[in-house]
């Protein structure tokens, strides 16, 4: 399910460090262009949520979001951040403590993985050995490991770690606002899906304020606590939280976004978290000789182990009979290609199910292993939503006599 405000506001890593956004008769007129790109626009985005900007391409929204740091200038209107008057301050300043992530990372290929990260830092004037520090701490807070990483140049890595630098870099000063260019866009699908659990779990421990730009609106139920629909020259069209939308579209073109199967959708509200994970697997360490592992799963009377490394974090899984003629676990098995985090939709969780071919890898904070999730659970979940769904739906009209 969404968070309730009192969960977000407890959090697992305490206050929210966020501050709240207010948009008020925002509009943007470019010379020589016939009407408005953006119109008169007020929004409300609180503190500590993840907002949505969603809407067809052309319709305004990374406009919306680029005037909030003044990437672009407002024509009219005002822009409050955190009680201050945006419009009142020096632009580079007011980015410097705005992180913005784009696209394709964004990296300067010249730069180092560090020197990416601690760009901002930098310009900050921080201290060397705090902007060592900070690079290492969220590099790890991303999900790579600074040792391996952290000199690296960005053609070495692939595109979702790209991304997670660039998140790392946005990131990097701390700010208490960080926006969103449809960030995700440009990677694969299973690595978009790793990416959005990625950005969840980050925002449970930093409570940022996020404005993500997406056109994807199964991205933004997934993410948002909130969603803007905007319509041409970003009318609003519908905000509210994703359930309420998806129960209630407030028009036709609202409802063209929400697409058929809106019941269904209802999976990519509720989150691996909300639901009980299957039996842990045997699990086994790097250290861990083949002969200990098979006399573990015989023990027991099972067929695989998970194996982790040193770091508690997934790897792959070894059949009982891969264990013969081996001297290592990392000679055996086959590596893990899909799994899922705690932060994931259960529609996440069923499309790693099916790419396995089996129960599917769950973790949690850092990546560590948190359990297993298996096609049952999944489908007494859909079957219990549909049996609410049908429950709560309006009876049909009586025949006219």
């Amino acid at each position: 399910m969404t968070r309730t405000a009192e969960e977000r506001d407890a959090g697992t890593a305490g206050a929210v460090s966020g501050v709240e956004i207010q948009l008020e008769h925002l509009s943007k007129h470019y010379p020589g262009q016939e009407g408005a790109a953006v119109d008169d626009v007020s929004m409300h985005i609180p503190a500590g949520e993840i907002t949505i900007f969603v809407g067809p391409s052309g319709c305004g929204k990374t406009t919306t979001m680029k005037m909030i740091n003044r990437l672009i200038e407002p024509s009219s209107g005002t822009i409050t951040i955190g009680g201050q008057d945006a419009l009142s301050l020096d632009p580079d300043k007011l980015r410097r403590t705005i992180g913005y992530a784009i696209q394709q990372a964004g990296l300067f290929p010249h730069m180092t993985v560090a020197q990416n990260v601690g760009m901002v830092p930098s310009l900050l004037r921080w201290p060397k050995k705090r902007i060592a520090d900070r690079v290492d701490e969220m590099l790890d807070l991303v999900g790579l490991d600074p040792g391996q990483f952290r000199d690296r140049f960005p053609r070495r890595l692939s595109g979702g770690q790209q991304q997670r630098v660039g998140v790392a870099r946005a990131l990097a000063a701390d700010p208490p606002v960080l926006l969103m260019d449809e960030p995700f866009g440009a990677v694969d699908p299973i690595t978009r899906g790793n990416l959005q659990d990625e950005l969840m779990r980050l925002q449970t421990e930093l409570h940022k304020t996020i404005v993500f730009v997406t056109h994807d609106f199964d991205e933004a139920v997934k993410l948002g606590d909130r969603i803007a629909v905007l319509g041409p020259r970003s009318t609003i069209l519908q905000y509210d939280t994703p359930d309420a939308i998806l129960a209630n579209p407030a028009n036709d073109t609202v409802a063209g976004f929400v697409g058929a199967g809106a019941s269904l959708k209802q999976l990519t509200l509720m989150r691996v978290r909300d639901v009980t994970l299957t039996e842990e697997a045997i699990t086994a360490r790097p250290d861990e000789t083949p002969a200990q592992i098979r006399e573990q799963l015989e023990a027991r009377d099972r067929k695989y182990a998970l194996v982790l490394d040193d770091r508690d974090r997934p790897q792959r899984w070894v059949h009982i009979g891969q264990l013969s003629g081996v001297t290592s676990l990392a000679e055996a098995g086959r590596p893990i290609t899909d799994w899922v985090t705690t932060q994931s939709t259960l529609q996440d969780a069923l499309e790693a199910i099916l790419a396995e071919g089996g129960a599917a890898v769950v973790t949690g904070e850092r990546g560590r292993y948190a359990g297993t999730i298996d096609i049952h659970t999944v489908m007494d979940t859909i079957s219990h939503l549909r049996e609410t769904h049908e429950t709560k739906a309006p009876a049909p009209a009586d025949e006219p006599s």
